[in-house]
Formats: C-alpha cells, structure tokens, sequence
C-alpha cells in the first residue's frame, strides 16, 4: 500500500520531500503554459506553483501572492510588460529566483540579452522536448545552461 502511494505521488509531481524545486511559468500562449505544467509536474521533486500570461502578471503573482520561486521559466515576448524587462524587474527584486529563458528567438541579441539580465539559462522552444529536464537539472544546481544551437554565437 505505501508503495502504491509513493508512486502515485511522484506521477503527480510531488515527492515525499517537503520541499520540491518550486516554478512559475510566464508565456503568454495558454496551451505551452498548460503543456509544461503538464510535464514539469510529472516530474520527481519539482511543482509549478504559478503562472502567470505576461509580464505584468507575472510580477503581480510575485508581489502579491508572496510566491517564492526557486525559478521562472519565461519567454521574451510577451504583451504588456516584455520577459526581458520582467526578468530585469525579478533579478533586482529576488536576484535569488533563477531565470530560464524559453524563447523561440535565436537571434544573438536575445541571447546576449538574457546573459546581461543575469538569465542562468536560454532555451530554444523547438528544443523543449528534448532539453527542458536537463536545462532545469543544470541551472538547478548552480550551472548555466545555454541552448547548443547558440553557445556558438
């Protein structure tokens, strides 16, 4: 019977440890939000525990509900207030929420945005499928995590 919860508790994204590695997604397209939910929650030892459709809202969600995330995953484009001016605002607010950037822009001066804001990681959205684990694995435990596809730019 114990087993049989244990497993059912970490299909659902939650682990018997009390403290899971805590998210909040910010993008403004509904379907990416609800599919990495979806996923992340599926995850062992890590919870979205907010989301928020743009920058404005996201900052709100931060303010106002008092979340602490260990991390934000956003995208640079948003309406109303830009990823890139919301991961400002966050770095100089809770520089200890680490940001992971998930944008589908692969021009250099994203890029080059995201690691002057002080962004632990760049992830392409064509390579989410893939590399989405292994970027919040990465930054997670205090590394920086630049999609390969850009490294070289």
């Amino acid at each position: 019977m114990i087993k049989h919860s244990i497993l059912v508790l970490r299909r659902r994204g939650m682990t018997t440890n009390r403290n899971p590695y805590q998210i909040v997604l910010a993008d403004d397209h509904v379907m990416l939000r609800e599919g990495l939910k979806r996923i992340l929650n599926e995850k062992p030892g890590v919870e979205v525990i907010g989301e928020a459709g743009d920058g404005v809202e996201l900052l709100d969600l931060l303010r106002v509900s008092k979340l602490h995330p260990h991390m934000v995953i956003l995208d640079f484009s948003m309406p109303k207030l830009s990823g890139i001016e919301a991961a400002r605002q966050i770095k100089t607010t809770w520089p200890e929420i680490k940001i992971l950037v998930l944008s589908m822009h692969r021009e250099k001066e994203y890029f080059s945005k995201a690691i002057s804001l002080g962004a632990e990681g760049y992830l392409l959205k064509d390579k989410a499928h893939t590399d989405l684990y292994s970027a919040i694995d990465i930054v997670r435990h205090g590394g920086l995590y630049f999609s390969p596809l850009l490294a070289g730019k």
